[in-house]
């Protein structure tokens, strides 16, 4: 009804305007009878509101279709009944104009899925020397041979950043619900990281008790805290502190907790540290920082329906914790 009344409010105006100079020639003829005068403008008027009844009965629903937004991009703003010539000409171009976004679409969501499809493929085909790369050198001792290792570590990283990032688009896909013992995924990654942990002169101190048994996906959990794990090494690196991972019951959850020592976050960057791609003030000293790592832990938590929490203070060291609300075992037999 309003947007009924702002379009013909134009109308309404010229309206009053054309009676006003009709007006205006009765009175210039010396109104010699008032009451013909008032019959015209009384016509006059019914006629005008007429039209208006007229027109607000036969768009109806058409005003009420603008003055309420689309839920969906598939709902029509007409209905079949519309029949007025507006109505059907806004039609046809809201159905042209969608079939061709559906079609820009439509081939931009095929190039999409086509370049996923290639950068998984270059990732797993780079996997393969690394890992070769990886077993002939594994045995040597010299120093450059530990310098190429740790590269080589930080090349495998990468490659797994890339892979896991691609995956998150499909992630309903590549989803596997099972019991996931935290106990056994901190320790593998301890032993994984272990050359990463003696490079940066950072030592772990794990209390991740064997009996939390958690409802969740093994593969996305163990990569989620690599990255918590990775973040808290490289922030704390050489400054001979270590870090805390560690397990422990709030009320009916489960927390994984990965605290450091290390130089902190600042104030402005918390609200921030979630986003993709922004390193924020620390990102500047730390080369090796690119912004996803925090936004990975966070999209995989919202998948996998857990939670996370972040405290941290300049100077002092960073707290992240991993919150599973799902029901828990509390021991491997029970």
């Amino acid at each position: 009804m309003k947007l009924f009344f702002k379009e013909h409010l134009p109308l309404t105006f010229f309206y009053l305007i054309q009676l006003g100079l009709v007006c205006t020639i009765f009175a210039l003829d010396g109104f010699r009878d008032i009451f013909t005068v008032l019959y015209a403008i009384l016509i006059s008027t019914v006629i005008y509101i007429t039209y208006l009844c007229y027109r607000y009965y036969t768009n109806k629903t058409f005003y009420k279709h603008l003055s309420n937004p689309l839920h969906k991009s598939e709902d029509s703003i007409l209905s079949e009944e519309e029949s007025s010539p507006l109505s059907e000409a806004l039609k046809e171009l809201l159905e042209s104009q969608f079939r061709s976004f559906h079609n820009e679409m439509y081939h931009y969501q095929n190039k999409l899925n086509q370049h996923i499809t290639f950068m998984n493929q270059w990732v797993h085909q780079m996997k393969t020397p690394v890992s070769v790369i990886h077993l002939m050198i594994q045995n040597e001792d010299e120093p450059i041979f530990m310098s190429i290792q740790d590269e080589m570590d930080r090349i495998q990283k990468g490659l797994e950043t890339v892979l896991y990032t691609s995956r998150l688009n499909d992630f309903t896909h590549d989803f596997q619900a099972e019991s996931v013992s935290l106990h056994k995924v901190v320790t593998s990654l301890i032993s994984s990281y272990k050359r990463f942990f003696i490079r940066n002169r950072v030592f772990p101190t794990v209390n991740v008790p064997p009996q939390y048994i958690v409802a969740s996906d093994e593969k996305w959990i163990h990569f989620a805290c690599s990255q918590l794990i990775t973040n808290a090494v490289r922030y704390s690196a050489g400054i001979n502190q270590s870090i805390t991972i560690s397990a422990f019951e709030r009320g009916r959850q489960v927390i994984l907790e990965v605290k450091d020592q290390g130089i902190g976050i600042p104030s402005q960057d918390l609200k921030r540290v979630f986003d993709p791609y922004f390193t924020g003030e620390n990102g500047r000293k730390y080369q090796e920082s690119t912004g996803m790592g925090l936004y990975l832990v966070k999209e995989i938590c919202k998948q996998l329906h857990h939670q996370i929490e972040l405290e941290s203070k300049e100077g002092q060291g960073t707290t992240i914790r991993l919150i599973f609300q799902q029901n828990i075992a509390r021991t491997q037999e029970g």
